[in-house]
């Protein structure tokens, strides 16, 4: 016996399959793409640098994220309805929901990452260490897999959304266990991981520009330690330039959907 929440929506049957496209294109290049950057990474030992470890977990969470949803919504766009029973459902939500938190904080810990290396230089040298890094990467894991659970033992819970071709947590149902959930993930796995994000990436800006003030007022009497210190800088804001456009697009892609979150929790 099917809970009631597996029901067929009435759409036009050109709307799944334009999701479908959709689907198979991002997951195709999401799939794609992070593969090559894990496989750049396992076979050149030069990239093995602590920054580099948190690309390449960010990596590993967007190609398990492409390759567990992809293919499942897929198939629902297929059958214009979720066919995978209430435990797939779980399943497909509970993986969602791992892979896509642990993505974001991961940003986070990259740009903390960045802030720390660009702005406070000699702090990081005692800061970065694999081990340390490593660290990082595990707490950034458990912190996802916490929120990820929560609807699991009842704290919210898991169920079809939108098309009823994929599942994700209920925010639609007003129970007090749901409301509270919804609003403290939006709090705590989007908002607050933003502001810090750009916190860090303000101060990094900031930092940059007076050094390179600096550079300009010192003008001949630059001494070599300057100038190397400045190539290592640029180099960092490199890195922090390419983090910061993944989190522009990141924050595009979730921005429409924390707001549909916000505005079915406001009822």
């Amino acid at each position: 016996e099917e809970p009631s929440f597996f029901r067929k929506v009435d759409v036009p049957d050109q709307a799944h399959y334009i999701v479908a496209c959709f689907v198979v294109v991002i997951g195709a290049v999401g799939v794609g793409g992070n593969a090559l950057v894990m496989y750049a990474f396992f076979s050149n030992k030069k990239l093995r640098t602590p920054p580099n470890y948190f690309i390449m977990n960010l990596a590993v969470s967007d190609f398990l994220m492409a390759i567990t949803q992809s293919p499942i919504f897929f198939v629902n766009c297929l059958y214009k309805e979720w066919v995978f029973g209430e435990t797939g459902c779980k399943m497909y939500a509970f993986c969602g929901a791992l892979f896509g938190i642990t993505s974001m904080i991961n940003l986070l810990a990259i740009s903390i990452d960045r802030y720390i290396v660009i702005t406070k230089p000699l702090q990081a040298l005692h800061w970065t260490s694999k081990r340390r890094t490593s660290v990082v990467i595990v707490i950034v894991w458990l912190y996802s897999l916490a929120w990820s659970l929560a609807p699991l033992f009842g704290w919210s819970s898991y169920i079809p959304e939108g098309l009823m071709t994929s599942c994700t947590w209920d925010y639609v149902t007003s129970t007090p266990a749901n409301r509270s959930y919804t609003l403290m993930l939006c709090i705590f796995v989007f908002f607050i991981p933003l502001g810090i994000i750009s916190y860090c990436y303000l101060c990094m800006f900031l930092a940059i520009r007076t050094a390179s003030r600096d550079m300009e007022k010192l003008g001949s009497q630059v001494r070599k330690s300057t100038l190397i210190q400045q190539q290592s800088i640029k180099t960092e804001w490199k890195l922090a330039k390419i983090a910061f456009v993944v989190i522009i697009v990141y924050v595009m892609s979730w921005s429409p959907y924390a707001s549909v979150t916000l505005i079915a929790w406001a009822g």
